[in-house]
């Protein structure tokens, strides 16, 4: 089993469309996985730790890199969030 992260690129999209496109690949992979996010969005750095806080995935914060990039390592058990509004918990 490898334990390099999992690089996924944000690019420039801002907070809504990355955590949207975020939640999608974070349903693929296993419990532990650490996730190296790279988003320029300047929104990113505090809106994915309380997303992270929000949906029980882990945020491990910033990594050194040459471009804006987050860490965090996906939940076994995440709260699962409003489909079209990742910000949102999902309702009963």
């Amino acid at each position: 089993m490898s334990t390099d992260p999992v690089i996924i690129d944000g690019g420039d999209r801002s907070c809504v469309r990355l955590l949207l496109e975020l939640r999608g690949h974070i349903a693929d992979l296993t419990a532990g996985t650490v996730i190296h996010l790279i988003a320029s969005d300047p929104a990113a750095p505090i809106d994915l730790p309380a997303w992270c806080h929000l949906t029980g995935h882990i945020y491990l914060g910033p990594v050194e890199a040459a471009t804006p990039t987050y860490a965090l390592q996906v939940a076994a058990d995440p709260r699962p969030t409003a489909p079209e509004s990742p910000w949102r918990p999902r309702s009963a």
